[in-house]
């Protein structure tokens, strides 16, 4: 009778029996069971984990993968209306070429005298998004913009030496939680309830919540629900009156055709760059930006990397490096304002390059689309017998909240007979903010055609009637 011969897999030696016994015995235990001695008997599990059988052969791991994979629904064989967050623009081919590129690809950290190309990439980009913000300083790309948002918010906080934030207007509860997460414990975080009349800023409510002890106040404009604020100046007073900070979340694809937030008061401005040349995968690619003043003491609660441009030993040379390295936790660890990891930066080389290829006019160009395309969507949507768009009174943009109270159906029974027409329909808003009823928030971009609003409109009306 044949002995049944251990699995061995090629590319990881320790799999060998003759390596494992090897490596035991050099570290003087009998069994890989000793190591674990230190766990409790009740949280040991004793029995194999029920996993199929191993792929031995990597085509058959590919054609397994496959399979998997093509069971998802994706936006490249659906009409998508979903954004909340995370938005399928146009994603020039320039962008992807760049960021594949080896030099950028894998550049995860580097220094100036040794990584020109990423350091001079990052100073181009943080030098456009400045003149898109008309402000002075942008940072190296943070994680993404729920953490952009956080710090800003902590940064408020230790210039004004308090500890209190006011969250205004619609916010995605998943942002706000992160927010709040990352404030804890010394930062309390309260929200604004938002007018039920504009779907913005509920002045009254703010006004009664504010007082000596709110560092800043934040808000989004455009918000969660796609609303734009026209108060954005009263807002910014309002915090300055009372000594706050004011912090405003902006997405920069909107500010081709909206006055970016200096210009009504913001003191730090924030926001995430994925409308900026980033596919939506897997959730992501996203990346925070924060942009202040050039002010010391603004400049100098940023955690994270500054890249500026500096003479060199050689008169007429610049080189490209960092700002003010010592205040970050990089220089100083713990003894840093705030502890800061891993960067976004190669998404900032592709905002980079989305906007030097866009520029003034195509962002602008982009932005009148967006306009357009989404009202008369909610234009469209309104002819429904029993259907309210949009929900609010007022501007918006790319978003707009869509009412079925009156259709007799739930937006999940509306999805998925969307669903079943190869549409993806707009986000489900009644576990978020149940307050507005059966709602849901249709996103539409400049990659939508009127061919494709029409054929969504008449799908939704042929459902609902």
């Amino acid at each position: 009778m044949n002995k049944k011969q251990p699995v061995v897999y090629p590319y990881i030696p320790n799999s060998e029996p003759s390596i494992k016994q090897q490596m035991l015995d050099e570290i003087g235990v009998a069994s890989i069971e000793a190591l674990y001695e230190d766990i409790p008997e009740a949280l040991r599990m004793k029995q194999k984990m029920d996993f199929p059988e191993p792929f031995l052969s990597e085509p058959d791991l590919v054609r397994h993968v496959e399979e998997l994979l093509a069971k998802n629904a994706t936006c490249k064989d659906h009409l998508n209306f979903q954004g909340a967050g995370c938005y399928q623009h146009f994603v020039p081919a320039v962008c992807d070429e760049i960021n594949g590129r080896s030099e950028f690809l894998t550049a995860y950290a580097g220094e100036p005298y040794d990584d020109h190309g990423r350091f001079q990439a990052l100073f181009e980009y943080s030098s456009m998004m400045g003149e898109l913000l008309e402000m002075d300083v942008v940072n190296v790309p943070s994680y993404d913009g729920f953490q952009a948002a956080a710090t800003s918010i902590r940064m408020a906080c230790r210039l004004t030496g308090r500890n209190e934030a006011l969250v205004c207007g619609a916010i995605s509860p998943d942002k706000l939680s992160m927010i709040t997460n990352y404030c804890l414990p010394d930062i309390s975080i309260k929200k604004i309830a938002i007018d039920q009349v504009t779907g913005n800023v509920n002045f009254s409510a703010l006004e009664k919540a504010i007082s000596k002890r709110t560092a800043v106040v934040y808000f989004e404009n455009p918000s969660y629900l796609g609303m734009i604020s026209i108060d954005g100046t009263e807002l910014t007073e309002i915090a300055h009156k009372h000594g706050a900070e004011c912090v405003v979340g902006v997405d920069p694809i909107s500010l081709g055709v909206i006055a970016p937030p200096v210009e009504y008061g913001a003191d730090i401005v924030c926001g995430d760059i994925q409308s900026l040349g980033m596919h939506i995968q897997f959730g992501g690619g996203q990346a925070g930006f924060i942009a202040t003043r050039d002010e010391e003491k603004y400049l100098m609660e940023y955690p994270s990397r500054l890249f500026g441009i500096t003479p060199t030993s050689v008169p007429g040379e610049y080189g490209f490096g960092d700002v003010a390295y010592e205040r970050t936790s990089f220089a100083i660890r713990e003894q840093g304002k705030e502890w800061v990891g891993t960067a976004s930066a190669l998404w900032g080389i592709t905002a980079g390059v989305y906007l030097a290829l866009m520029g003034p006019q195509g962002l602008a160009e982009v932005g009148e689309i967006i306009m357009q395309r989404s009202h008369y969507a909610a234009i469209q949507l309104a002819t429904i017998k029993g259907v309210e768009s949009s929900t609010f009174d007022g501007p918006y943009f790319r978003e707009f909240v869509v009412n079925f109270d009156d259709t007799g159906k739930t937006v999940a029974e509306i999805n998925a007979a969307l669903l079943a027409q190869g549409i993806f329909g707009g986000k489900d808003l009644s576990q978020e903010y149940p307050e507005l009823g059966n709602c849901a928030l249709y996103c539409v971009t400049e990659l939508h055609r009127q061919a494709d609003i029409d054929r969504m409109v008449a799908a939704v009306r042929e459902i609902v009637q």
